[in-house]
């Protein structure tokens, strides 16, 4: 077996892009890096999908693991990396979190039923609905209704319906939707029917009735078996949608209620046998109610939102998903000093019928960078059938997002403003009431990304 590169330990990353390529590259210093994964959503690299299986792609990794001398294994992409990631350190016997645990967290309808059984006053009632792909919707629903897949991510086809035409309308794919769909969710079906085969089929649909209430994200990890609280961000909608429009840190939430958002999570996690690993909880909160419910369980960090912690609390969380990934406990991690007190990723969208964004060009980016050098940009413009899809299993297209943060909300807001407008785009910020006159925003370090070859 190799010896680590230059004494640092090596791990194996999987599927790493985006806010992970940036949050991972902060310790190549410190650690050897073995990326690995393809996009999923983006033409030609998806048709790998075709012949993905599981099984043989976690046994090549665990064999390449192997050669190279991996000490760790770690992903926090939700589709594949994560359990792939599961299933090559139960191969190698390295530390990691178990594989039914995560199955059971990412099959939304078993995560349900078990949710109703250790915590039902944090529980939505969800039913499958009872139609194939393309096949009648059933007659005598009441609505309105929130329907989403069984298994999926980033909220894709999960919307709220008014009617049986709505779901009906919903629910007709084309060929190319249908390839996509079926290739993203027969890998883990095929797995989840050996190792989890009493939460049954995934290429189905669930039902919930709508919520009406602000959404929240608790980040945490769990080690040795109990549940640590991270933080909570609050999510922020476009005016009038489902959309986020903002993610927000540090929480309105007060601290009573956060402390039961970890009481949920806890009695959730232990239920799966969600031993060890980092983890993020959906869920919503109406005050007026006092009532607490969960969306959805995510068994990996929010990627999204760790630098928002590093900014703000001095927490590096991919520093901790490092750390779990060679055995040691996250907590033990020193913190570094907080840039701000308050941070957001601002999230830039276009709804359909909206004109296609500009994105911006090597001289927007160098003075972006100059004004503002904290700044973490991710762009994600789409055309053509990518776009279409995109607008119907979202409901809108997020073309990109913005880290900033400054000394409070206030100073944060005045520094989006500066940037949003030098980019070109609505502020993702609700108009104020002293401010009638100001753009609706209806409808992601430096500047440039590192790239997976600063991780090697």
């Amino acid at each position: 077996m190799p010896a680590p590169a230059e004494g640092r330990p090596r791990i194996g990353l999987l599927f790493p892009y985006d806010y992970d390529e940036a949050g991972y590259a902060r310790h190549a210093g410190t650690h050897a890096f073995d990326p690995s994964g393809f996009d999923l959503f983006a033409f030609p690299s998806n048709a790998r999908l075709a012949w993905l299986d599981l099984e043989r792609y976690a046994a090549r990794q665990a064999a390449r693991g192997r050669r190279r001398g991996w000490a760790g294994v770690t992903s926090q992409n939700e589709h594949f990396g994560a359990l792939i990631a599961a299933l090559v350190a139960e191969r190698l016997g390295l530390p990691g979190t178990p594989v039914e645990a995560i199955l059971a967290c990412q099959h939304k309808l078993h995560a349900r039923r078990v949710l109703q059984r250790v915590a039902p006053q944090a529980t939505l009632p969800a039913e499958e609905l009872p139609a194939r792909y393309g096949g009648a919707i059933p007659e005598g629903l009441r609505y309105p209704l929130y329907v989403k897949p069984v298994r999926a991510a980033f909220s894709v086809l999960a919307r709220k319906v008014l009617s049986h035409a709505e779901l009906t309308a919903h629910t007709r794919f084309g060929w190319r939707e249908l390839w996509v769909i079926r290739h993203l969710i027969d890998p883990f079906e095929r797995l989840a029917a050996q190792r989890l085969p009493e939460a049954g089929s995934c290429h189905r649909m669930m039902l919930e009735q709508p919520v009406s209430a602000p959404q929240f994200n608790l980040d945490g990890w769990v080690w040795n078996g109990r549940a640590h609280a991270l933080g909570v961000v609050d999510a922020v909608m476009v005016p009038g949608t489902q959309a986020f429009m903002r993610w927000d840190l540090p929480s309105r939430l007060p601290a009573a209620v956060q402390a039961r958002a970890l009481d949920v999570a806890q009695r959730f996690l232990q239920a799966v046998g969600f031993t060890q690993g980092l983890f993020n909880m959906e869920f919503f909160f109406d005050a007026a109610a006092d009532r607490l419910t969960v969306i959805e369980f995510n068994p990996r960090l929010a990627s999204q939102f760790s630098d928002l912690y590093l900014r703000t609390t001095g927490h590096d969380p991919h520093a901790m998903a490092l750390a779990m990934a060679l055995g040691q406990d996250p907590a033990t991690l020193p913190r570094a000093q907080p840039q701000g007190g308050a941070a957001a990723s601002l999230v830039y969208r276009s709804f359909a019928g909206d004109p296609v964004p500009r994105m911006p060009d090597a001289a927007t980016r160098a003075a972006l960078q100059r004004l503002f050098p904290d700044a973490l940009l991710h762009t994600f413009g789409k055309s053509g059938h990518a776009l279409e899809r995109e607008l119907k299993w979202l409901g809108s297209h997020r073309y990109a997002t913005l880290h900033l943060h400054g000394d409070d909300a206030a100073d944060l807001r005045r520094r989006a403003e500066r940037a949003s407008a030098l980019l070109g785009w609505p502020l993702p910020y609700a108009p104020r009431a002293d401010e009638p006159q100001a753009v609706p925003a209806r409808p992601a370090t430096p500047l440039i990304k590192p790239t997976l070859q600063a991780l090697r």
